[in-house]
C-alpha cells in the first residue's frame, strides 16, 4: 500500500493505493492516483497490472491520471462511474473470471450517493474499503483532531465511521444487511481509503465500529 497526498480543506486525508495480486502474477490496482514514473514502475515490477479499480462513486479525481498510468489495464468500477469521471470503465459488481476464488466483491447497500464496493483478497485475508471506515489514531495537529472529531460518527476517527457516511444512508435496513454479509467474510486486516490499515483484529474492529453507530450488525 502507498498513501499519495489528497487535501480536503486543507487537510491531507491521504489517497492510500493497494495493489492485489493474483496466483498468475496479474495485479490489481485499487484506487488511482497521481501515478509518478518511479510508482508506475514500482508497481510493475510486482506483477502484470491487468487491472484498474475504483470502488467507489466519489473516488473518480484521479481517475484520468490512472488510465494515462497504465492504459491496458481494464478499469472497473461501480455502475454510474463513467458519468463522474468521464472515462469508460466495466461494472465492478461483475468481477472478471479471472478473480475467481481469489478476490471477492460486495456492494455496500442503501448509500447511493457513494456507491462503494468492498473488496477481499482471499489468500491474504484482507478487506479492502474506500470511505466506508476512516482510521486516523496519530492525528498530527490540532486542526487535524478537530476536523476529525467534527467529521466522525461520535468524534471517533481511530477507526471509526464519517458523518458524511451516515448521512448518505438512505436504506437503513439495506446498509446493516450489506454489513452483515461483510462480517462473513475471512478477514483479519484491512487497507481503508484513507488514513492507517489495521493489521489485525479487522473484523472485530469494523464490527464494533458500526455497532458504536448504532447499526446493530451483530
Amino acid at each position: 500500500m502507498k498513501s499519495f497526498p489528497l487535501k480536503i480543506l486543507g487537510m491531507d486525508i491521504q489517497r492510500n493505493v493497494a495493489v492485489l495480486r493474483l496466483k498468475n502474477d496479474q495485479l490489481v490496482i485499487h484506487s488511482t492516483a497521481p501515478f509518478s514514473e518511479q510508482d508506475i514502475q514500482d508497481i510493475t515490477s510486482l506483477g502484470n497490472p491487468t487491472w484498474l479499480v475504483d470502488a467507489l462513486l466519489r473516488h473518480s479525481t484521479f481517475a484520468r491520471e490512472g488510465v494515462k498510468a497504465f492504459p491496458d489495464a481494464r478499469y472497473l468500477a461501480p455502475p454510474g462511474f463513467d458519468q463522474e469521471a468521464e472515462v469508460t470503465t466495466e461494472n465492478l459488481l461483475q468481477p472478471p473470471a479471472e478473480w475467481s476464488g481469489e478476490i471477492e466483491v460486495l456492494s455496500i447497500d442503501g448509500a447511493p450517493d457513494f456507491g462503494e464496493i468492498v473488496m477481499l483478497h482471499v489468500a491474504s485475508k484482507t478487506l479492502v474499503v474506500c470511505d466506508l471506515i476512516i482510521n486516523f489514531p496519530h492525528e498530527s495537529s490540532w486542526i487535524q483532531k478537530q476536523f476529525l472529531k467534527l467529521g466522525s460518527v461520535g468524534g471517533k476517527s481511530h477507526p471509526g465511521m464519517t458523518k458524511p457516511f451516515q448521512n448518505a444512508i438512505q436504506d437503513r435496513a439495506a446498509f446493516i444487511q450489506s454489513i452483515r454479509k461483510l462480517l462473513e467474510w475471512d478477514f483479519d486486516r484491512i487497507i481503508i481509503g484513507h488514513g492507517d490499515r489495521i493489521e489485525s483484529n479487522g473484523k472485530r474492529l469494523l464490527a464494533k465500529v458500526f455497532m458504536d453507530a448504532g447499526y446493530p450488525v451483530q
